[in-house]
């Protein structure tokens, strides 16, 4: 059963350093001497809060326990600067679309980057995701009681991701059926700036980072990544360190999805300055991979207990689970995991509450150990924790196996490859094509209209040049 908490909204997982200690201080003057951090980017309050405490926060976004109804944007912005990302999507694009998002979203929304591992792409109900189109957005759409998750017919421009996420909240109440409906409703409320999808979304797989630890940056700064086992950060380092930042002008502390915190921007002098703050705390900074890579409720001692259990079986038999990722959870039939391996705990049948009976998992895995693929498989159903180590093991190892061997299959027992050359239209002024097969959903024109059908008025999507700025080309394709 999930514990309600107290938790603080912060948009993007992005706070100031000010804003960090006032929440630090607020808490502080309540008597608490924790805060921790949620799946969401968002922060909790493990222990009891004062009436009067929650009053004040809420001039932050709080949200109390059983009240539930705004929820956290989620977006990874945190990986900027520090992991491979899209060219063209910098930090000040994240801040920017996440200031313009001025309503509370009663969906949860992800903004995020398909190359980077740290931040899961399709946990929120309402998914953008960065495109190689500077400035545009696929969507993938999977409301409340959806089954599937369903890509929007058209790419999203940045400065319209606001305006789309609030017409779909305003149109929840007409139960839309299909992505197709929301499309043609959301079109019906705001003007947008679309683009059509000339390609599916690719999302390539990478091992899941290491992302504790002082570590450099490209450009010649430094990183910080903070991670504290109990998800409990004591109240009076995070002040020192946000004082800390403030006299460094670091104008940014990022929440990642793993109950951790990142800070970039450290300049390479200063480097001396965190090391004395980290030691005069007693920080541990260099945790193993093994302890890392997990997710886990918050305030939920059993299921940290469990874990770190876990762990110490993988620590005494030397196992790797680099580039794994690990959840446990109480088993409920609607969630959505994000990563590649699941540990389910069983609820006791009501009717045998009374009687003590030993506890039983399920294990589920990623197809290809790639969360995003979002198709989990059930390895086994029922078992003891005595059996989980062992369990575990083996699918570590079936990880490791079969690392590199889809691509090496295909390339050795798929079709033959044959180069293609395919016939689009390309507007001179902005790059822009029609391909016919795709025809343009954003002007209502159908796949498969070819281009001397277009209307004569028919203008680019993107820049909007007339029909005679598009220029016949062939591209070359690889096909099978």
């Amino acid at each position: 059963m999930r514990k309600s908490l107290p938790r603080l909204i912060v948009k993007g997982g992005v706070l100031s350093p000010a804003e960090l200690k006032f929440i630090a201080e607020t808490a502080e003057n309540a008597g608490l001497s924790t805060i921790s951090f949620g799946s969401r980017q968002d922060i909790l309050f493990p222990e009891a809060v004062e009436k009067k405490t929650l009053e004040i926060l809420k001039d932050l976004n709080l949200v109390e326990p059983l009240s539930y109804t705004v929820e956290n944007i989620v977006s990874s912005y945190v990986t900027t600067d520090i992991f491979p990302t899209i060219p063209w999507l910098t930090g000040d694009r994240y801040l920017y679309i996440l200031e313009q998002i001025r309503y509370e979203p009663s969906l949860k929304i992800n903004i995020t980057e398909p190359r980077q591992r740290l931040v899961p792409l399709f946990t929120g109900h309402l998914n953008f995701i960065a495109s190689e189109h500077e400035d545009y957005w696929y969507l993938y759409v999977r409301l409340p009681e959806w089954e599937k998750t369903e890509m929007y017919p058209a790419l999203i421009y940045s400065w319209d991701i606001a305006r789309v996420g609030e017409a779909i909240e305003n149109i929840l109440q007409e139960e839309p059926g299909d992505i197709q409906m929301i499309f043609d409703l959301v079109n019906d409320a705001v003007d947008t700036d679309n683009r059509t999808v000339d390609k599916p979304l690719e999302v390539p797989f990478y091992p899941f980072p290491y992302y504790e630890g002082m570590n450099r940056a490209g450009s010649g700064e430094y990183w910080l990544g903070l991670y504290w086992r109990n998800n409990r950060y004591d109240l009076e380092f995070l002040q020192a360190m946000c004082d800390l930042c403030s006299e460094l002008k670091i104008g940014r502390i990022c929440i990642t999805p793993w109950k951790s915190f990142i800070v970039k921007g450290i300049p390479e002098e200063s480097k001396l300055q965190w090391e004395k703050l980290l030691g005069k705390f007693g920080i541990n900074v260099r945790h193993s991979m093994l302890e890392l890579n997990w997710h886990l409720p918050v305030a939920n001692e059993e299921l940290l207990k469990l874990k770190k259990y876990l762990v110490t079986n993988f620590d005494q038999n030397d196992i790797s689970t680099y580039g794994l990722t690990f959840s446990i959870a109480n088993y409920t039939r609607r969630v959505y995991y994000f990563t590649s391996i699941v540990i389910e705990k069983n609820s006791t049948p009501g009717d045998l509450s009374e009687f003590e009976i030993r506890d039983t998992f399920n294990l589920l895995y990623a197809k290809d150990f790639d969360p995003n693929t979002r198709k989990y498989i059930t390895h086994v159903q029922d078992v003891d924790q005595v059996e989980l180590p062992g369990l575990l093991m083996e699918l570590s190892q079936m990880y490791f196996a079969q690392l590199g061997q889809k691509k090496e299959k295909e390339k050795s027992t798929g079709p033959k490859k044959e180069i293609v050359k395919t016939e689009v239209f390309q507007c001179q002024e902005c790059l822009t094509i029609y391909d016919e097969a795709y025809g343009d959903i954003t002007q209502n024109i159908a796949p498969e209209t070819s281009f001397k059908d277009l209307p004569e008025d028919y203008s680019c999507p993107v820049c909007e040049a007339p029909k005679a700025s598009f220029k016949k080309k062939l591209f070359e394709k690889i096909d099978g």
